[in-house]
């Protein structure tokens, strides 16, 4: 009995399969790790660590609902870290100057100093992380992402 090749369209969508697969894995063991620093190390979570860094790249601030957007997450859980983050005096809300009945979110000279801190330690560990790529691997599985990204995003 001969066995048939498989067709070139199978191959691929089983080796993309694997692909996802390897980088699920790869993204999750990051993720716990790095959550499992950020609650050790500084007493914080991942989600808090995510707010302070969009705010961070936004001196302006950030709407609520775009800060939500930005995070894909809801408004109710970007609304409950940055009220307690406020409390703690790293945010602070104000009134939208378009739109009074919107908030925006933006970080407090305190919040800025605590997240510069996180972001070099969020930076070292995650370079640790993928220690076993050289700096050229690094760059070609990055641009090799973003093709993938730019393709996901099309029509």
């Amino acid at each position: 009995m001969t066995l048939k090749p498989k067709p070139a369209t199978e191959l691929i969508s089983k080796t993309r399969l694997r692909l996802w697969l390897k980088l699920l894995k790869l993204t999750s063991g990051i993720e716990a790790t790095l959550r499992r620093r950020l609650r050790d190390d500084h007493d914080t979570t991942l989600p808090r660590f995510d707010v302070l860094a969009a705010l961070s790249r936004y001196p302006d601030g950030l709407k609520m609902s775009d800060l939500s957007g930005y995070l894909k997450v809801s408004n109710g859980n970007v609304t409950g870290i940055v009220d307690r983050l406020t409390e703690e005096g790293l945010t602070l809300r104000v009134a939208s100057p378009g739109d009074r009945r919107a908030q925006v979110a933006r970080l407090t000279p305190k919040g800025r100093a605590a997240f510069d801190a996180l972001a070099r330690h969020h930076e070292t560990w995650v370079d640790d992380l993928l220690t076993g790529l050289s700096a050229d691997e690094a760059e070609t599985l990055t641009r090799l992402v973003e093709k993938a990204l730019a393709a996901q995003e099309q029509p």
